[in-house]
């Protein structure tokens, strides 16, 4: 799938780091550092507009290493990214450890996933057909 994309960052476009990856790292495109306090957040810029072909989204999704490392993590995870937006990527981090923790320009601080979407149609109905789960919900299939 080819992507438009207008990169204003000083960094270079974000890539797949493996053959079998599923997600490009986004970077942070800062003039200083930001310290996130403990229980702080922020709304860190990329530096990137891009244009999604329709039927298609991205998926801003935390990295794992910086999650259990840091403490660091994606508040709204997975942000959405419409084939229909122009602005630019911004990615909000929440800093869920004890500790501040700073993050620089260039450093990678999240991943982008690119999907296919769909939209649903309703139908309203007045019942829906029964299955074996019914309303269990919540844990109701049990710990193990």
């Amino acid at each position: 799938m080819k992507i438009e994309v207008i990169n204003r960052s000083k960094h270079a476009l974000p890539h797949y780091e493996t053959p079998q990856s599923a997600g490009m790292d986004l970077r942070a495109n800062l003039d200083a550092p930001v310290t996130l306090e403990p229980l702080e957040r922020a709304l860190i810029p990329t530096g990137l507009f891009m244009a999604l072909p329709p039927g298609s989204e991205a998926q801003v999704r935390p990295r794992s290493g910086l999650a259990y490392k840091q403490g660091i993590t994606v508040l709204n995870a997975p942000g959405t990214i419409d084939a229909d937006y122009r602005g630019e990527v911004g990615v909000i981090l929440v800093n869920l450890s004890n500790e501040a923790v700073t993050i620089n320009d260039g450093e990678r601080v999240a991943q982008l996933v690119i999907a296919k979407m769909t939209q649903a149609e309703w139908t309203e109905v007045t019942t829906l057909n029964e299955t074996a789960r019914g309303e269990g919900g919540f844990g109701s299939t049990g710990k193990n």
